[in-house]
């Protein structure tokens, strides 16, 4: 469900898109076709699997500030990034910088408040029981991490099974923002 969406968000033909924290390109599939995509990711192995689908990679650390051109993208993507990073404001900034002005920023978060954590809290046991999530994001917290961006838009990603409120069942929030210009 996620990557439909973001197949809806990163329109092509023609962008030159920033994958950050690409894998192996599960995601990066949905919106190959007829863009120009450099994926980053600090795993080697996935990363090439990653150019097998002809994108250009380079392996480096996203903690890191990015060895990316100003302004040199349409698009950025950090799709279920940051959650695993120390300071993920910083990776925005980052995100921001390569940016051409009105570009687009296109990312997820787990929902770390959806119904079936704030139980498991009730409960007594962690919401999150991934070891490597360093950060749980309700939405607020998502518009406040873009807060120098444009058209911030949020999407509850639910899957086909739920069609329920999103809010409180996704698992995903997908966001876009546009970087002021």
């Amino acid at each position: 469900e996620r990557a439909r969406v973001f197949q809806e968000l990163v329109r092509g033909p023609g962008l030159r898109v920033l994958d950050l924290g690409c894998r192996a390109g599960a995601l990066t599939r949905s919106y190959v076709d007829g863009n120009d995509i450099v994926g980053i990711d600090v795993d080697r192995v996935a990363l090439e699997e990653a150019a097998k689908l002809g994108i250009e990679t380079r392996w480096a650390d996203v903690e890191e500030p990015l060895d990316v051109d100003d302004e040199g993208f349409d698009v950025v993507v950090a799709g279920e990034l940051l959650e695993h990073l120390r300071e993920p404001e910083r990776l925005v900034a980052e995100a921001r910088r390569a940016l051409r002005p009105r570009g687009l920023l296109v990312g997820s978060v787990p929902n770390a408040y959806r119904l079936k954590n704030r139980l498991r809290f009730l409960f007594g046991t962690p919401p999150e029981r991934d070891p490597t999530h360093l950060h749980l994001f309700r939405p607020t917290d998502v518009r406040e991490l873009l807060r120098e961006f444009d058209d911030v838009d949020l999407r509850f990603v639910v899957g086909r099974l739920v069609p329920l409120n999103g809010r409180l069942f996704a698992n995903d929030i997908v966001f876009s923002a546009r970087k002021p210009g």
